[in-house]
């Protein structure tokens, strides 16, 4: 075995172990050399750069008290959901869109929806696809809704709209981003009713300690910014449903619950 030989070896084994430990993304497109020295940017130019981007600060954490307000200024400004769905994928204030996600997934459904469905984050199935909720727990949720008979009165979107890495659940603070589109989306749609599905979806928006099981099926009220109260409904994800189907008795039971307050 020559010297050449050895090193490719040597690097599919490197990329083997890292496909085994769960690395699924790079940070950068392209490489860049850790060696060279940067020169640091004077306050001044940090100042200047806070005014316009919100600030980041360690790899992977999202600076809210910038990016919160930004998000729901630049949200307050679009007219219908389009141009809503355009000011997300221009939003840079949550980290995650740096993480190696391929695109940005705001939701999908009727603009005029009575249901609002909150689900977590992108899977990296929806990823891949660039769409959102088109992953096999989402299509089963499709069948869910068609046979409770309000699959065209649904909107579905998620507590963050960029895929995270490795799928962990996302951090507070990049949901506390991600809120004020949320918030808007229901000014425009003016739904009837949310569903929040999963334990992270629950956590997000109302903010609640409490298990999963002590939410599944209990009716709250949650107050959006600038939004009248509305019903909020948690249940199962779809995704424990396929691997605990006993579970789908209490969904459809939240189902009809929820068509009934429809």
């Amino acid at each position: 075995m020559n010297a050449q030989t050895s090193d490719i070896a040597a690097y599919e084994s490197l990329l083997a172990f890292w496909s085994e430990a769960g690395v699924d993304a790079c940070y950068l497109d392209e490489p860049f050399d850790h060696t060279v020295i940067q020169a640091l940017p004077t306050p001044a130019a940090v100042q200047k750069l806070a005014a316009v981007v919100p600030i980041r600060g360690p790899a992977g954490s999202t600076n809210t008290a910038v990016g919160v307000p930004m998000a729901r200024e630049i949200a307050a400004q679009a007219s219908d959901l389009e141009a809503l769905t355009a000011a997300v994928a221009a939003f840079d204030g949550c980290a995650l869109k740096m993480m190696g996600a391929r695109g940005t997934l705001f939701g999908r459904g009727a603009a005029d929806a009575d249901l609002l469905i909150i689900g977590d984050a992108p899977t990296d199935e929806d990823d891949m696809r660039g769409q959102a909720f088109s992953s096999t727990p989402a299509r089963f949720l499709d069948r869910i809704l068609s046979v409770a008979g309000v699959a065209d009165r649904t909107y579905m979107t998620q507590t963050v709209f960029w895929h995270p890495p490795g799928n962990r659940p996302p951090t507070p603070e990049e949901q506390a981003v991600c809120l004020p589109f949320i918030e808007r989306a229901i000014q425009l749609i003016q739904p009837k009713a949310v569903l929040l599905i999963g334990a992270v979806a629950a956590k997000g928006i109302l903010s609640s300690d409490e298990s999963l099981l002590r939410l599944q099926g209990r009716w709250q009220e949650w107050t959006p910014q600038g939004c009248a109260t509305l019903p909020v409904m948690t249940t199962f994800h779809p995704g424990f449903l396929l691997q605990q189907p006993l579970a789908k008795g209490a969904v459809w039971r939240d189902m009809l619950s929820v068509t009934a307050r429809l």
